[in-house]
């Protein structure tokens, strides 16, 4: 049985927004011979996730000292046993069919490394918000990725937290970057000089917009600590694609003796 694994780092849950995220994930359907599991990684020893999620075997609980979504992210990985990780952010919501879509490009196009799909904005309300500029569906090839976040003042042409990533690249990488906010789209351009990647047109997730959100807080935008995350992730791209540059295109071993 092959296994997805969808992490999730935890730190003061909403039960309604933490319930919903079960939901949905309860709800997706995969292709035979796959499961999913949830590896849920709480961010300081409470037990609040614990508490307010089923008891489903599925379910897989860890905690960390308080250290930040990075750190937390990271060592969910550690604890994860899929060979493809899936992004799940504790107030989101998958939509039907995302994790479906995500394995099937991944089984049917072996070049592809990772991928990323359509998100709506899930506004407190209820209702739900689009984006006029996604890609076209299909392949994101290395560098493509960084060079339209370099000419977009740092804007990504893709969402970071819908990523399904192949788990030899992301720990090739160091998984998610321990930067104060932004560590996705520092593992995500880390990534994307290193392997294609391919966007689903279809909508994969709700990314929940509500005050308590971490990208919502002052923090998050002050430009002191902005300034030096985006100058860090933009060096250590530019860092893979030289190391990348000196390798040789392609290493022969020895020829076997033939037999006489």
């Amino acid at each position: 049985m092959n296994t997805i694994s969808v992490l999730t780092p935890v730190y003061q849950p909403e039960p309604e927004y933490l319930t919903a995220a079960y939901d949905a994930l309860a709800a997706q359907d995969l292709p035979a011979g796959w499961q999913w599991e949830w590896v849920v990684q709480e961010d300081g020893e409470t037990g609040r996730a614990r508490a307010i999620l089923p008891d489903d075997e599925r379910i897989s609980f860890g905690f960390n000292p308080h250290g930040g979504v990075a750190i937390t992210r990271n060592l969910a990985l550690a604890r994860a046993k899929g060979h493809l990780i899936k992004n799940l952010d504790q107030d989101d919501q998958l939509t039907t069919g995302s994790l479906a879509r995500d394995i099937a490009v991944l089984e049917a196009k072996p070049d592809v490394q990772w991928t990323t799909s359509r998100v709506l904005d899930l506004m407190p309300d209820g209702s739900t918000i689009g984006f006029d500029n996604d890609p076209p569906t299909g392949r994101l090839y290395p560098g493509q990725i960084l060079k339209h976040w370099r000419e977009h003042n740092y804007r990504l042409p893709v969402h970071p937290t819908t990523v399904c990533i192949r788990r030899n690249l992301v720990t090739a990488v160091g998984g998610w970057m321990s930067v104060p906010g932004s560590d996705d789209t520092g593992m995500l351009i880390a990534a994307s000089m290193l392997g294609t990647g391919y966007f689903i047109g279809e909508v994969g997730l709700l990314y929940r917009k509500w005050p308590g959100q971490v990208s919502a807080q002052p923090e998050h935008k002050e430009a002191t600590t902005w300034t030096l995350r985006m100058q860090l992730i933009s060096e250590r791209a530019d860092a893979i694609a030289e190391l990348a540059k000196q390798q040789p295109a392609s290493v022969t071993s020895p020829a076997a003796p033939t037999a006489g």
